[in-house]
């Protein structure tokens, strides 16, 4: 069981301008391991919190490192590089959330709860990065063995449109 970083309390926190950082294995992480391959190694992890221009309380958190991801076209395991860069503006607990802040892309709102579970908060977000169908770049769909590739319908179709458009 891994060690849980808790910040008492977050607007404090980010007063002082406080930092936190350390790594995850990823081993650790139970609602990401669904989405892995491969559950061996760590990511890194920094949040800090900081005060904005208008007096409004925010942390900041970055994630990196790598992650084994199912390729969903050749089903392959593909490797995915982590960078994430979220600012988050701190919201009293109860309060409710501005429209304009829940439109606002600069930044996401959340409620500043006692005792912030981060490694929670870092696997949230995580879990929300990792693409939803993961792709290479270039591969080839599967095949049966000893099969043979399969004729799309679209491409006789194809062909009876570049006759018809020669007349």
């Amino acid at each position: 069981m891994p060690q849980r970083s808790v910040i008492p309390d977050s607007f404090k926190f980010a007063a002082e301008g406080r930092s936190l950082a350390g790594k995850v294995v990823l081993a650790d992480l139970p609602r990401l391991a669904d989405l892995l391959v491969e559950r061996a190694g760590e990511l890194v992890y920094r949040l800090d919190g900081e005060v904005s221009a208008d007096r409004k309380s925010r942390l900041r958190l970055s994630v990196s490192g790598n992650l084994m991801l199912q390729c969903q076209r050749c089903l392959g395991a593909m490797e995915w590089p982590l960078r994430l860069e979220v600012l988050f503006e701190l919201v009293r607990p109860g309060q409710e959330i501005p429209d304009d802040e829940l439109e606002e892309d600069a930044y996401d709102a959340i409620e500043a709860v006692p005792d912030m579970d981060v490694l929670a908060l870092v696997e949230d977000e995580i879990v929300l990065a990792v693409p939803i169908a993961p792709r290479h770049e270039s591969c080839d769909a599967p095949r049966r063995e000893g099969g043979s590739i399969k004729e799309s319908p679209f491409s006789a179709l194809a062909g009876l449109r570049k006759k018809g458009g020669a007349s």
